[in-house]
């Protein structure tokens, strides 16, 4: 071989060389997304929009840990998983079921029949029993963790009927799988509850996500609720059963800034999009989450006692009471599985302006 033809062969080489580590430096689409399990957590990962979300199974399956490009947007309040693991508490995204937030005796009516609890059993607590008793139980079990070129996500399931103690509160048999799907930046929850047993399940069941905005304190967030009556509460935080419109509590529901309320509210009667999707926001200086709620969620609860750095938007198959509120003909909106039948819905958790 010539100079000539060792120095065309040297040149075509650097270019293919060139050419090989661009390739090798750009990630594949599949690559966009990982789900990995370690130490008993699944993380979820999305390098493009650098969001990374953290679900602990073993209490609750809750989602404690949600990064946007290093900001942590879920409240937190533990030094460490170990501390949460020893003695959790509500937190991140927690589930609540069979029933969300409080009851106004201890008992519950379903299909016409009253069910009083075994406080004996120790599940159940309280005058006012509060969400339910599965919010940190280590009795999930791991369908899948995986990724492609579209998602990452983990899928959980939950045995309700295989528990003695839960039954004798809540004697439906069924089962509950929840899927944390991560795509575009943003987290998506599906819930599907299937009734295993011989009667119309009531589904009265929600979430408690605490979120946080880095960017501004509690006192400069602005929020938006997007409902249009607000359930009015007793002095126990239980509904009356009368109804206002959402003005005559937000003057602007759009644009309410958090530091003129303490809020522990109820709101029902979403305003919804066409596709049956209703949106609450809270927004900071340029941080903004906004929390998409679909059509079988049926009511919010907004949750932001001051000076707490935080706010709950939650998403609520029904409202508070609601068991007991229907037997009594308050309301109207309380939904059932039949026997042998699914009921599933979701809910999007997404940032923007980080």
């Amino acid at each position: 071989m010539n100079v000539t033809a060792r120095r065309v062969v040297g040149v075509v080489m650097l270019q293919l060389a060139v050419w090989l580590s661009i390739v090798l430096a750009v990630p594949s689409a599949a690559e966009r997304y990982s789900a990995r399990q370690q130490d008993g957590v699944i993380q979820l990962e999305d390098s493009n929009t650098q969001t990374v979300v953290s679900i602990v199974p073993s209490v609750g399956n809750v989602a404690f840990s949600v990064k946007v490009k290093g900001q942590q947007i879920l409240w937190f309040p533990y030094a460490s998983l170990a501390e949460f693991e020893s003695r959790p508490g509500l937190a991140g995204i927690p589930f609540l079921a069979p029933w969300a937030n409080r009851l106004d005796e201890q008992a519950f009516y379903a299909n016409g029949k009253k069910y009083t609890f075994n406080m004996e059993l120790g599940n159940v607590r309280g005058a006012h029993p509060i969400h339910g008793f599965v919010s940190s139980t280590d009795q999930w079990q791991v369908v899948e963790a995986k990724s492609d070129g579209k998602a990452s996500w983990a899928t959980a399931r939950l045995e309700f009927f295989r528990q003695p103690a839960w039954m004798a509160q809540f004697p439906f048999a069924h089962t509950v799988e929840m899927t944390h799907r991560l795509q575009d930046g943003v987290l998506e929850i599906t819930t599907r509850i299937h009734n295993l047993s011989t009667e119309p399940m009531p589904v009265a069941i929600g979430f408690h996500p605490y979120f946080q905005l880095t960017d501004s304190p509690r006192d400069a967030w602005t929020i938006a609720v997007g409902a249009r009556t607000e359930w009015v509460l007793a002095p126990d935080k239980i509904p009356t059963g009368e109804t206002r419109a959402i003005e005559q509590f937000f003057p602007n529901p759009a644009a309410a800034a958090l530091k003129d309320f303490d809020l522990d509210h109820v709101f029902g009667d979403l305003i919804r999009d066409s596709s049956g999707r209703a949106v609450m926001s809270v927004k900071g200086k340029s941080q903004k989450l906004d929390v998409v709620v679909g059509p079988n969620y049926r009511a919010v609860v907004v949750y932001a006692p001051s000076p707490n750095n935080f706010i709950c938007f939650e998403p609520m198959a029904s409202i508070t009471n609601a068991l007991n509120m229907t037997q009594r003909g308050l309301y109207k909106e309380l939904q059932s599985i039949p026997p042998g039948q699914t009921w599933e819905e979701r809910f999007w958790v997404r940032p923007s302006g980080f």
